[in-house]
């Protein structure tokens, strides 16, 4: 790898915009990959990131098409997880045998059983990889688990609001403590972003998906906002249902939870009157994150024989709420 590694942020929505304004405004070179009117404004203006109350300018290298930009060091994919198998033609000029795939991505990865301890070691979660295509074009091997916290809207076409959140929590699947996860933490934490590599990257994302698994598919079958959602002693309940299967699941597979079940509702709780992004895409017209954020944990569930009789109801609701749209 070159003493100054070449990174690509493909998806440069809203995380992915403010990721790379980030890493620019730090003095790490970006290549941005978008399109459409975000892409064009980028190119005029550059790409702006209000955030804190200051706003900072940056101008990374903008691009439309992938071919011209070539293999990086890392490539950081920041879509909603059911945008991933559509954009594989485009992301594969970018991936080179040296190229650490960041998984910046929601919900359970098409990576998660990669060198899983126990017997589903390297078993495709057809939820989220139905033919297993993202397994064989984007290698496990060669893929970084990125558990992302921060909150962003695109408040203009070049312009990133960043709402609230610093943490790209990282961390290789077989837990290793890795040179390419150390390099690229510490150019993260040089930008001003919390980047710390974790031993077991699972754990952190099962944190992140027991609340996403539940609160997403019960805004979007509600229309309730997250404060709502938890303030509601019916709905709170039905989440809290939903999160005590995840955990069983989860822990099925060896997850250990680092806090319990009400400290993680609470927490969601303090967050406010927020839109969830499901409820977000629905009012949108947009795809839903069903199969990544519920869809792979009633799969799972499968796995383990662990019963989820709540989450797979909420499943069938939520994609019929989706399909009627």
């Amino acid at each position: 790898m070159s003493a100054s590694p070449s990174i690509c942020v493909f998806g440069a929505g809203a995380i992915g915009g403010f990721l790379a304004a980030k890493l620019e405004a730090s003095g790490t070179p970006v290549t941005v990959i978008a399109r459409g009117a975000h892409l064009e404004a980028m190119r005029t203006r550059g790409l702006t990131l209000v955030s804190g109350g200051e706003t900072l300018a940056t101008k990374p290298r903008v691009a439309d098409d992938p071919a011209l930009v070539g293999p990086q060091d890392y490539l950081f994919i920041t879509l909603k997880a059911h945008s991933i198998e559509p954009a594989l033609a485009q992301l594969a000029p970018l991936i080179g045998p040296q190229t650490t795939i960041v998984s910046g991505v929601n919900g359970v990865p098409w990576w998660y059983a990669y060198k899983l301890d126990g017997p589903f070691r390297d078993r495709i979660v057809t939820s989220v990889d139905p033919e297993g295509r993202l397994w064989r074009e984007l290698p496990p091997a060669q893929t970084l688990g990125c558990i992302v916290y921060p909150a962003a809207e695109i408040a203009e076409p070049g312009v990133i609001h960043h709402t609230y959140g610093d943490r790209f929590t990282l961390g290789e699947p077989d837990g290793s403590r890795s040179e390419r996860a150390g390099t690229l933490s510490a150019l993260m934490i040089k930008a001003g972003l919390k980047a710390p590599v974790r031993p077991r990257i699972r754990d952190d994302l099962w944190v992140k998906l027991w609340g996403n698994m539940a609160f997403n598919p019960l805004s979007a079958l509600t229309g309730a906002t997250l404060d709502l959602v938890v303030g509601d002693a019916g709905t709170r309940a039905a989440a809290r249902a939903m999160m005590l299967e995840g955990q069983a699941v989860a822990e099925a597979l060896g997850v250990r939870f680092s806090i319990d079940v009400d400290k993680r509702i609470e927490g969601a709780a303090e967050v406010g009157q927020h839109k969830t992004s499901m409820l977000q895409d629905l009012e949108k017209g947009r795809p839903l994150e069903i199969e990544a954020l519920l869809g792979a944990v009633v799969e799972m569930a499968g796995w383990v024989d662990v019963p989820v009789p709540i989450s797979q109801a909420i499943l069938a609701l939520v994609r019929q709420r989706a399909a009627m749209r």
